[in-house]
């Protein structure tokens, strides 16, 4: 039974004749909210008694029916509370404020208007003489007899701040730069290079995604991919790492797309609002009215415990059981948000448009220019050749890999990726990850052939393609591809197999290049060849893939993006070409006996006088830089990002229990009251969405919002000691945490807001505190006193998240990828039945799958591997405190996982190429990974191992140590 506060039940059980009644407001009515309003108020209050509302109330009958314990009807009304209640009867029952307003004094059972995080931020004057936080925190440590800790070694130190401000370990040189820099401000200097990395926003926006539940598929029944849903992650790194003030941060996110319409980092901003799971299956109108609802929930809770630590979704179907929340106010922010709508909306761009019109006619001067210079020798060469019979047909692309990635035709110059490269032979593909991509098409295509010259490494190869047109994402594609449903022969491949039946062709036998083609007409017909003759027979499918002008992009090695497992093709493509027609027997028999050369840089340019040459080079040398920048503009001018979506709105109804069935008054946009600030938006319920979020921005986003500060202060704290000095980030109201150190929380709070929002600054605050240097090592006496550290006497030591343990692996063993930005990389093979997708993960291999793992793709739902192994959490949900397990299967995942298995490998290849001989190469091991020197015994140890077992073995249990995985 929760218990009332001290000065109430001396209040009820003082009895002096001359006392005066209880005051209705301040002991009364707190009883009647906790014990009886559930039941007893609203439009339908049971037994149609409403006792919030002084009229129709008989005192005397409702204390008849307390007494006789018949109220409340499941448990007795405790003792004292009864005594109040019986003495404002007996004092003439005189009512305060009505109707009775159960939020406006904190009660043993729920916070009030009063409540401790609602009340404005004061400045508190902090003990003189230290760091202000240090003088708050020895403050509360004297109170209970215990003193700090020494500071910690340096090289912990170093290795501390450095995973704190960036998730990456230190290099070697920086942790011995640091430990032999005597000056007064060595540490200082540390901590500004660290913020000023741009690993400090991948550390820190990984952070945040997981408190606004960050996902790349819409989870429910049909879990459709994202796939620009990374320009939000992205948009938070950068903002980050610019120190963007963090009232702008919030406001962008709530309402950018509003506030500055023109900007596209401000659009792809509001893809917080729709970070959320999103249902996609819906039947009639009334399941689309409840998930609508259910969806509008989700981001009220999203937006209340994000920036303001209040948990207002629970007011959906009630009164909220324990903040000063209404079910009004619930709906009066559910209006505020309900013009958000999911989706991908177009990035605004107002100057690239002009600037593709401009770099276009440039770059087709180029070409006319260039053409000019190559022409002649072409024609030459070709006159050389001698060819005859049926002129071969005129490809809208072409490409000669033995000479390089260049389209002879147009523009679609091709780059190789993961393990292709370009040799003489052409373009080699490992199988793995190896593959050949080009820009997107600039034209539309429907019809067309798909041709190339192509020699396999092996003929039992299952899948690989060959050539492939896609859309950017391999969601759509037409391919030809080698083995996948047939052993040995080749198919037309094509998304869910739509357009692919089996030619029913021979096995293939060749060991050297073979010429394949694969034609798709407009009315469906799919047909094949090999070296210039039909290969089995045609059939009739469904009608080709159409892709759009700016939507597809040509692949080779590849059956479809993205990259991995059977997909990829292990050989050597020669040569290649692109027709927007399905081409006749003849024409593909007149193609291969023309050969794989259109015309090669070889023979063009011996056929250039030295001045003809120079031109040339300079001439192509531009058209690369126009194309690239070309290609840029049209990127962002035609970029689309995952975003808010507006929608008209529509009124908002108060629905009684949440019930769409039982719709009440229209509601005005507005805020919480109960936060101080300006609450009231001043809009009408119909009022538009722009106004509605632009006022919802700037009301959670204001000087007067004393939870605004608090909570980004409180989640900065919680990240770099391991708890909050509230313990629950994301909940400040009755059933968080209470603040260990309430002072030092309002002083961080009017700080942080005196120092313009400066997360930067905040973090610099923080990580140059005594407090934060202290030594981990635990002691007797505080253990004692203050088990869980609530006190900070010590550094708390604690386990890498799963992200930094995988990055550290990687940087480690010199294997990072530290590009910053773009779209990430996919460790899973989708796979879609009956409209669902499913996310299979795999182990891929190559540079592109070693970035940070912030870049990694990320469904709900899917199996993450090494990094659910260490409490990695689904996207699903929030994380603001993440879970903290041990279990065997860490120590199996860091000794087995394929990936940690590479990751030693290459530790062991760098440490012998760094190093001479084994004493020297284990301890540039030990430096790498534990950024220290290995003490007599573990060197000797380790020596003992690598003798018996070599680098690799010391690698991996490096790797398996609780050092490498823990912060101290």
């Amino acid at each position: 039974m929760p218990r009332l506060p001290a000065a109430l039940v001396l209040v009820a059980l003082a009895e002096p004749l001359s006392a005066a009644p209880p005051d209705f407001d301040r002991e009364v009515a707190p009883v009647l909210a906790a014990r009886c309003l559930d039941c007893h108020s609203g439009p339908k209050p049971k037994g149609d008694l409403d006792l919030s509302r002084k009229a129709g109330v008989d005192p005397a009958e409702v204390w008849r029916r307390v007494e006789a314990g018949e109220m409340p009807p499941k448990k007795p009304l405790p003792a004292a509370e009864a005594k109040v209640l019986k003495a404002w009867v007996d004092g003439g029952a005189k009512w305060g404020t009505d109707p009775i307003d159960p939020f406006r004094f904190t009660t043993a059972a729920r916070a009030g208007y009063d409540w401790w995080s609602l009340q404005p931020v004061k400045r508190p004057t902090p003990p003189p003489g230290r760091h202000p936080v240090d003088a708050f925190v020895l403050a509360r440590l004297s109170d209970k007899g215990l003193s700090p800790s020494p500071p910690a070694d340096r090289r912990a130190l170093v290795r501390r701040v450095t995973f704190d401000l960036t998730g990456l370990p230190p290099a070697p040189e920086e942790v011995e730069a640091f430990v032999n820099d005597r000056a007064a401000d060595a540490y200082e200097k540390v901590v500004d290079r660290l913020l000023a990395s741009p690993h400090y926003g991948e550390r820190w926006a990984r952070h945040w995604l997981d408190v606004v539940r960050y996902g790349e598929t819409d989870g429910f029944e049909r879990n459709a991919p994202r796939p620009t849903a990374w320009h939000y992650r992205d948009w938070v790194i950068r903002a980050l790492n610019a120190d963007l003030p963090y009232d702008e941060f919030a406001r962008l996110q709530l309402a950018g797309d509003v506030l500055r319409p023109d900007d596209p980092d401000a659009v792809k901003a509001t893809g917080f609002l729709v970070t959320g799971v999103h249902n996609t299956v819906l039947g009639n109108d009334r399941m689309r009215a409840v998930a609508r609802q259910d969806e509008l929930e989700d981001i009220v809770g999203a937006v209340g415990q994000t920036f303001l630590g209040v948990t207002a979704n629970c007011a959906r179907c009630h009164d909220h059981k324990f903040d000063p929340v209404s079910q009004t106010d619930y709906y009066r922010l559910a209006a505020a948000l309900s013009g958000v709508g999911f989706g991908e909306r177009p990035l605004p761009d107002t100057k690239g448009g002009a600037e593709v019109v401009r770099l276009q006619k440039r770059l087709d001067e180029v070409a006319r220019e260039l053409d000019a210079v190559e022409g002649p020798a072409r024609k030459a060469v070709l006159a050389e050749q001698g060819r005859n019979g049926v002129a071969p047909p005129s490809p809208v692309a072409a490409w000669d890999f033995r000479f390089g990635g260049d389209d002879l035709v147009g523009k679609l110059h091709a780059k190789p990726v993961g393990g292709a490269k370009f040799t003489p032979d052409g373009a080699t593909l490992d199988g793995k990850t190896g593959l050949v991509r080009t820009p997107p098409l600039p034209f539309d295509l429907k019809a067309k052939t798909l041709e190339a010259w192509v020699r396999l490494d092996g003929l039992a190869q299952r899948g690989g393609g060959v050539i492939t047109v896609q859309t950017p994402t391999g969601s759509e594609f037409d391919s030809v591809v080698y083995g996948e449903q047939e052993a040995g022969r080749w198919m037309a491949g094509s998304e869910f197999f739509r357009r692919t039946r089996s030619f029913a062709g021979p096995e293939e036998t060749g060991k050297d290049f073979v010429h394949v083609a694969v034609t798709l007409a407009a009315d469906g017909t799919v047909a094949a060849y090999r070296n210039g003759k039909p290969y089995g027979k045609g059939y009739a499918a469904k009608g080709p893939a159409a892709f759009a002008a700016g939507k597809a992009v040509v692949v080779f090695g590849c059956r479809h993006e993205p990259a991995g497992g059977n997909k990829m093709l292990a050989g050597t493509v020669s040569a290649a070409r692109l027709y927007d027609t399905a081409l006749s027997p003849e024409q593909v028999a007149a193609a291969f006996a023309a050969g794989p050369a259109v015309v090669s840089d070889a023979a063009v340019e011996a056929k250039l006088t030295p001045g003809e040459r120079a031109t040339r080079a300079a001439l192509r040398k531009q058209r690369g830089e126009l194309t690239t920048e070309l290609d840029g503009l049209r990127q962002r001018a035609s970029g689309k990002a995952y975003a808010n979506v507006p929608q008209a709105p529509g009124v908002t109804r108060f629905l009684a229990r949440g019930d769409i069935d039982q719709p009440g008054a229209a509601v005005a946009p507005g805020g919480l009251p109960a936060v101080r600030g300006t609450a009231d938006f001043g809009l009408a319920p119909d009022a538009p969405d722009a106004d509605r979020r632009r006022r919802l921005a700037g009301w959670v986003a204001s000087p007067q919002n004393p939870l605004f500060a608090r909570v980004m202060v409180n989640r900065v704290w919680h990240y770099h000691f391991g708890a909050g000095l509230v313990e629950t980030p994301s909940d400040l109201g009755f059933n968080g945490g209470r603040p260990s150190h309430p002072e030092l929380l309002d002083w961080l709070a009017a700080e942080f807001a005196d120092r313009k929002f400066s997360l930067k600054a905040l973090h610099r605050l923080v990580v140059t505190s005594a407090t934060y240097r202290q030594a981990s090592a635990p002691r007797k006496d505080a253990l004692a006193v203050d088990a869980d550290n609530r006190l900070l006497w010590r550094y708390r030591p604690h386990r890498l998240e799963g992200e930094a343990v995988r990055d550290a692996m990687l940087a480690v063993s010199g294997l990072l990828n530290p590009e910053v930005g773009g779209k990430g990389f996919s460790d899973y093979r989708e796979r879609n039945f009956n409209g669902t997708a499913y996310f299979d993960p795999f182990d891929p291999v190559g540079p592109e799958f070693h970035r940070r793992s912030v870049y990694r793709f990320t469904p709900r739902g899917g199996n993450q591997g090494l990094l659910d192994a260490f409490d990695c959490p689904d996207p699903a949900a929030a994380a603001p405190r993440r879970a903290v397990t041990t279990t065997p299967l860490q120590a199996l995942a860091l000794w087995n996982n394929g990936f940690a298995l590479r990751a030693a490998d290459a530790l062991a290849a760098r440490v012998a190429k760094e190093a001479d001989g084994v004493g020297n190469q284990v301890a540039r091991a030990w430096r790498l990974a534990y950024g220290r020197d290995p003490t007599a015994a573990e060197a000797k140890l380790a020596a003992d191992l690598v003798a018996a077992h070599g680098l690799k073995a010391l690698a991996r249990a490096l790797f398996n140590s609780n050092e490498f995985v823990t912060v101290e």
